[in-house]
């Protein structure tokens, strides 16, 4: 049934899946972790973190309570908790964020709503070492 084609077939699938775009619809709820290597879009509801090598996007209707670690971000809906960028982190005129930000560059429309702290600029070397830096407390002597 299975013969080396279809395994040698699967083997470049998995490579081709960079560029996949990933939708969480209007309506859908979901509980729990999305890890991708491509693009998520979300405008329905996720209890969950997103880590991706992509862009996040989340709709006007998005609503997120968890952690974000991406490439780059469009905020247009509602975020609860940390968001970790690499790049360009976009907060949308409709955007609701409360939580902290870490980023490299960062982007508000008027009407925006941010409740938390941001860290901008040199601070995101790449998003590896980001998520790692969240693990770990760095204790400092004098």
């Amino acid at each position: 049934m299975f013969n080396k084609n279809n395994s040698n077939f699967m083997t470049k699938n998995q490579d081709i899946d960079t560029g996949s775009i990933n939708l969480i619809g209007v309506g859908t709820s979901i509980n729990g972790d999305i890890k991708s290597n491509g693009d998520v879009r979300i405008d329905g509801t996720l209890v969950g973190s997103v880590n991706t090598k992509g862009k996040v996007v989340i709709g006007g209707t998005g609503n997120v309570e968890g952690e974000i670690f991406c490439q780059n971000a469009d905020i247009s809906g509602a975020i609860q908790g940390n968001i970790t960028v690499a790049e360009l982190l976009s907060l949308k005129s409709t955007a609701n964020l409360k939580g902290e930000i870490i980023t490299n560059k960062l982007s508000i429309e008027p009407g925006a709503n941010f409740s938390g702290s941001c860290s901008m600029g040199g601070v995101v070397k790449d998003l590896k070492h980001a998520e790692q830096g969240r693990d770990k407390k760095i204790e400092k002597t004098a």
